[in-house]
């Protein structure tokens, strides 16, 4: 496994729409091993491909719920509710800032894992919001483009020592 780079906001590869992966061999495996190596040093909760400059669509999340690294091939929300929520996210390719953004309460998720074998999850809650998140980073979409405010981190870390 290797850590590699992340891309951060402004690297235009970001912006590009990801391929389907058409064939899960070990050159994928090590990627996806890669990714989870690379989101767990920068302390993130998901990784999507194009944030280390490869436009495949392969996303890898971590709930830090116990149930585990969520390897995804092809990803895809087959259904999202109606109902939203309002959550503060930030990412790793845009360090130092979080925005509040809309998403659906709950969905459902299909994916290939790593054997070839088609998973159907159903998500509701903060779960919900990073696999949109990170599905979005497959479209070349930033949680920026879809946020109602932004915050710099360090203003939030001042709100939160004020309210102590």
């Amino acid at each position: 496994m290797a850590i590699r780079n992340i891309r951060i906001i402004g690297d235009p590869i970001l912006r590009k729409k990801s391929r389907e992966v058409e064939k899960i061999d070990n050159r994928i495996i090590q990627l996806l091993d890669d990714m989870e190596e690379t989101m767990r040093d920068a302390n993130g909760l998901g990784l999507a491909a194009p944030q280390i400059g490869i436009l495949k669509r392969l996303v890898v999340v971590d709930m830090q719920d116990g149930n585990g690294v969520m390897k995804m091939i092809n990803p895809k929300i087959t259904e999202k509710s109606e109902d939203t929520q309002e959550n503060l996210e930030g990412c790793l390719s845009i360090p130092g800032k979080s925005g509040v953004v809309d998403r659906p309460k709950n969905l459902v998720l299909e994916y290939t894992d790593i054997n070839g074998k088609n998973v159907i999850v159903d998500c509701d809650e903060y779960k919900a919001v990073c696999i949109c998140h990170e599905l979005d980073h497959l479209e070349g979409v930033l949680y920026t483009d879809l946020a109602k405010r932004m915050y710099d981190n360090s203003e939030l870390e001042q709100a939160e020592e004020d309210d102590e």
